[in-house]
């Protein structure tokens, strides 16, 4: 039942509801602001929670990057290391590459090898002292080698004196045999003067008036000789270029040689007879130079040399070039030696227009800009680049010792397979067509694998090191090297010419220098001569005689002529004894 309410009672509940409500209000109001404070804390948090992952995001980047300079530093560190081993290596160490043989088989095992691991010096020397390799090799016989049967015997007797020759029982002892021994002796070289004595006649009666077509005295014709007027003959000139460009013995010492043995023949002089027997041979170049590239195969490389004075009076150059080319056919091989005055391609063509076949050398980038150029200008005289598995090897080799790679030991062994299996292939002596083909089926898998292993392992290993180095050199040289495969003459390396070069890069550091260009030029003519000498087998010193001897008189000479005085066609003119000569 509903109970009556009055207005008063009504509005007093409706006063007490009113400050009810007004104080929920307010506790509301309360909580809103508490709420409020509450948020801005969180979002004060929120943002020194953003700040500090800021803070962090820049501690990780700079943590990163003192990471990546370290590395880096570390990198620069074993770089400058290697480059300090190379430096004391070039110095102090051996440079000949035949050490490695004995350290190959400690790595035997190539599918497993850990390229990008570098050796360490506990390692090293344990692969030098402990995994040495014997080679197999032919055993000498015992005892003193025979003396050559072509040199001069002079019998010396040693005999015992005839009261001994009676026996005990009063016979006279027989001789039953003899025992020889033999000694070698040596007779200082000897110097004489040659006097050519020409005989003047003329007629008592008539005084040359009975003849008049004549004069009134007569005499034979003087004598030819190389250099005209001059004391010097065939003989002297070349025993004092062989001891200059064979024995190392500079001018300087030879005219001190000479002044001991009373002979006054001053430094000066031997350079000016140098000159005029270059002038005098000169047309040698174009010969030797025409038939170096009659043959399929040419081998080159350069040096350096000083100059003093050059022609066009350039003060600044440092350094001029020798550059030498092998070739000709197979059984007439010449050596050339050319003098310009710089590395660049152009002094290539020289040697390379006009032939066609293959050209061996290192991966000088000169050589590739004139093969360029040459195939531009002769398209029918194509020739083709081969690269030298020797400097690839070098590369690697230099990573081992001193990058202390233990990829480049990999490298270098696939190298020795290669040369290893080209060399079972030449001892068969097999026709060009079987000796390509067997050398396609045997080697070229070799190189395949090698190639396909450089190209797999390069990505991961700094370029910096030699060991990187080594495997972009290989890499670039690889189209080239591949190139050998198709001719059977080329071997898989250009030591041909590097040996030949060897013997001018000895004399050089005995005279240092020429004092002018022309002197670099004759000594390239003297060195051509010198070296196909010693290819075919002739005395050097007997072949620059005969020439000398022979080209006294040159006049109305052709090409033809001076071909006779190559090694093959050259009739040698041997030293007589000492003695009056007649010439009639």
């Amino acid at each position: 039942m509903k109970r009556e309410v009055t207005i008063q009672e009504a509005l007093t509940e409706l006063a007490a509801a009113k400050i009810e409500i007004e104080s929920m209000q307010q506790q509301l109001v309360l909580k809103d602001k508490l709420l409020s404070s509450k948020d801005e804390k969180i979002t004060l948090q929120l943002f020194t929670i953003n700040q500090q992952k800021e803070e962090l995001k820049q501690k990780d980047e700079e943590i990163k990057s003192l990471k990546s300079d370290n590395n880096s530093k570390d990198l620069k560190i074993l770089g400058l290391e290697e480059r300090l081993r190379t430096q004391m290596s070039y110095r102090f160490g051996s440079h000949s590459e035949k050490l490695f043989e004995q350290w190959l088989p400690l790595f035997d095992d190539l599918d497993d090898f850990p390229e990008n691991e570098l050796l360490t010096n506990e390692e090293l020397e344990e692969l030098k002292e402990e995994n040495v390799l014997v080679k197999a090799y032919k055993r000498r016989k015992c005892g003193r080698k025979k003396i050559d049967e072509n040199y001069e015997r002079i019998p010396i007797y040693h005999d015992i004196p005839e009261s001994e020759k009676i026996c005990g029982c009063g016979a006279k002892l027989v001789k039953v045999g003899e025992k020889v021994t033999e000694r070698v002796n040596i007779i200082p070289e000897k110097i004489y003067v040659e006097q050519h004595i020409y005989p003047v006649y003329a007629c008592r009666k008539c005084e040359g008036s009975g003849d008049e077509d004549h004069p009134v005295f007569r005499q034979a014709p003087a004598a030819k000789n190389i250099i005209p007027k001059s004391i010097a003959t065939p003989g002297l000139l070349s025993y004092i270029f062989i001891n200059k460009y064979c024995n190392h013995m500079p001018y300087y010492r030879q005219a001190q040689n000479f002044e001991r043995k009373g002979i006054d023949i001053s430094r000066a002089t031997m350079d000016k007879w140098q000159l005029e027997v270059y002038e005098k041979i000169k047309p040698l170049e174009n010969v030797l130079m025409k038939h170096l590239k009659t043959g399929k195969v040419l081998n080159m490389d350069e040096t350096t040399c000083r100059i003093l004075n050059y022609e066009n009076g350039n003060k600044d150059r440092k350094k001029s070039y020798i550059w030498l080319a092998h070739g000709g056919p197979k059984n007439k091989k010449v050596v050339v030696y050319r003098y310009f005055e710089s590395r660049s391609p152009k002094y290539i063509k020289p040697f390379i227009n006009g032939f066609k076949g293959f050209l061996q050398t290192d991966e000088y980038p000169g050589y590739e800009a004139a093969l360029k150029e040459h195939e531009l200008l002769y398209p029918k005289d194509k020739i083709i680049h081969v690269a030298c598995a020797a400097h690839i090897r070098r590369k690697f080799y230099d990573a081992l010792l001193n990058g202390k790679s233990k990829g480049s030991a990999k490298a270098i062994k696939y190298i020795q397979q290669m040369y290893h299996e080209e060399n079972i292939l030449r001892e068969k002596n097999l026709s060009d067509a079987e000796f390509v083909a067997k050398r396609r089926e045997i080697i070229k898998p070799i190189m395949d694998e090698f190639y396909d292993w450089m190209i797999k392992t390069q990505p991961t290993v700094p370029s910096s090191f030699k060991f990187g180095k080594a495997l972009k050199y290989a890499i670039d040289a690889w189209p080239h090297l591949m190139n050998y495969l198709d001719c059977p003459e080329i071997y898989l390396d250009n030591s041909v010419s590097e040996r030949s070069i060897r013997p001018y890069v000895l004399s050089r550091k005995n005279f240092l220098f020429s004092a002018s260009e022309d002197g670099s030029r004759s000594t390239c003519l003297l060195f051509s001569l010198i070296e196909c000498a010693k290819i075919h087998g002739i005395n050097p010193e007997e072949y620059l005689s005969s020439i000398f001897e022979l080209a006294a008189d040159t006049t109305d000479w052709t090409d033809s002529n001076w071909s006779e005085l190559l090694p093959w066609n050259i009739k040698l003119i041997q030293k007589s004894d000492v003695s009056t000569v007649l010439i009639a």
